[in-house]
């Protein structure tokens, strides 16, 4: 049975998943600590259970996943080589991780995919990001890490914050506003819908608007107007509901998830850990480059 809990996922900022009750996680016996700051939790820390979605849908034909960043050319490309495949029986399909069945097209043809399903406005991804951060600057060569934004908590203004992350990526300003956009939801306030001086949940006619991300972005050199035009645009309108059915054909009801090469798919619940989960993703990507 799913329960839909309105605002859950923006007022309780000490969940490590949420958006969705993700059938496929392994309850967790100790929660993530609260985080103010996008840091990584303690190796031995499993996050807890998720939350239910506000909707889901059936499965859409494959879509390519939303790249951060063009990967690099092999002939430039130092980063050490992924380790040697070794299945020694500690990762187990159908627990730790899921096959994505079918497999999705990616948008890095000839380089292993990693993609982080997230949303500014869930607290678990405000946790999670800086493992994300480290995750991407240690993958292996030929490897690459997008970011396909979630918007199945219109509830919590999510949809808003896809189309935040889509216009930004449209004007190559993705990379550099990331984490700020992060904590103009959870530190500042200035774009989520916690009065951060109550901490409760703002009136909706009080919520950020295009406009006001708009406003934002210009502290990244994107004029507002050019912004929000862009925003509105049928382009940014497409991209959005490619990345909504990317993230169903995924099977993705909860957030942060990550996807390995449109094959797997895992949570740091399912993983066990914010650093099992890290593990995980190496050992997935050691598996495709081995072919098995």
């Amino acid at each position: 049975m799913r329960l839909r809990l309105p605002l859950l996922c923006a007022a309780l900022i000490g969940l490590a998943a949420c958006g969705g009750g993700n059938n496929d996680a392994t309850p967790a016996s100790t929660p993530a600590p609260a985080a103010t700051a996008p840091a990584a939790a303690p190796a031995a820390t499993p996050a807890p259970a998720s939350t239910t979605p506000a909707a889901s849908a059936p499965a859409a034909s494959g879509t390519a996943a939303t790249a951060a960043a063009a990967p690099a050319d092999d002939a430039n490309d130092t980063r050490p080589a992924p380790k040697p495949f070794v299945d020694e029986g500690k990762w187990v399909e159908g627990k730790h991780y899921f096959r994505i069945d079918p497999a999705q097209p990616t948008s890095s043809p000839g380089k292993i995919e990693v993609t982080e399903v997230f949303s500014y406005g869930c607290p678990a991804c405000f946790q999670y990001h800086g493992v994300v951060d480290d995750l991407a600057k240690n993958l292996p060569r030929g490897t690459v890490m997008t970011y396909t934004p979630a918007s199945f908590r219109p509830d919590e203004n999510w949809p808003l914050l896809q189309r935040a992350y889509l216009t930004a990526q449209a004007f190559g300003v993705d990379k550099q506003s990331h984490d700020a956009m992060f904590d103009a939801v959870f530190k500042s306030g200035e774009l989520g819908i916690i009065d951060l001086q109550t901490n409760k949940p703002k009136a909706q006619s009080a919520w950020p608007t295009i406009d006001d991300v708009a406003k934002f972005y210009a502290k990244f050199g994107v004029k507002p107007e050019e912004f929000a035009a862009t925003a509105n645009s049928f382009t940014i309108n497409t991209k959005m509901k490619r990345a909504d059915e990317l993230i169903r054909a995924y099977e993705v009801d909860s957030t942060p998830t990550i996807v390995v090469n449109g094959k797997y798919r895992l949570t740091p619940n399912s993983a066990g850990g914010y650093a099992q989960s890290v593990e995980l993703v190496q050992w997935l990507i050691s598996k495709e480059a081995a072919g098995k």
